[in-house]
């Protein structure tokens, strides 16, 4: 199975979230964790921030 590895600004880009609103919900735990890719480079898993977005339209739908 291939995965596709996502870089910060398509992470930005898809959630909407700010550089320093992913990494403080990564450090409060509500946010997935990005992997390392290289010396100095990390990336997300694209399968994890769908899992993490559908989380979040399952809340806002469970909310209202």
């Amino acid at each position: 199975m291939a995965h596709k590895i996502l870089r910060l600004p398509a992470v930005k880009e898809i959630t909407g979230k700010s550089r320093t609103g992913i990494y403080s919900d990564m450090a409060k735990g509500k946010f997935p964790k990005p992997i390392t890719i290289g010396d100095r480079a990390v990336g997300w898993l694209a399968e994890s921030i769908e899992t993490w977005l559908c989380e979040r339209v399952e809340q806002s739908r469970r909310v209202a």
